[in-house]
């Protein structure tokens, strides 16, 4: 199976309304692994991979999000895989 690894930025109303944990839990459901983070500019970033037909299900899923949010515009790009052990809601941006 071939394996994919995406990062995602998901822009809109996305922070307070429990995008992350529920973006874990879809990760998890899915066999996902990676992180999601808060963006300081109020998007969400997400590191995600696994077997591609999931990660294309993960990825529809990140233009819907939970309920309560509102997704505006999702940019992905593909990168180096990081092999990732598990899938993690980070409390705070990690990248540079």
């Amino acid at each position: 199976m071939v394996k994919k690894h995406l990062d995602i930025k998901v822009s809109g109303k996305v922070q307070g309304v429990f995008y992350r944990a529920t973006t874990k839990a879809v990760a998890d459901q899915l066999g996902v692994k990676g992180l999601v983070s808060n963006e300081a500019d109020g998007s969400v970033y997400i590191e995600a991979e696994g077997d591609a037909p999931m990660i294309e299900e993960f990825l529809a899923w990140c233009h819907e999000g939970p309920d309560r949010a509102r997704v505006e515009h999702v940019e992905s790009s593909e990168g180096e895989m990081k092999n990732y052990r598990n899938f993690e809601a980070v409390k705070k941006n990690m990248q540079p």
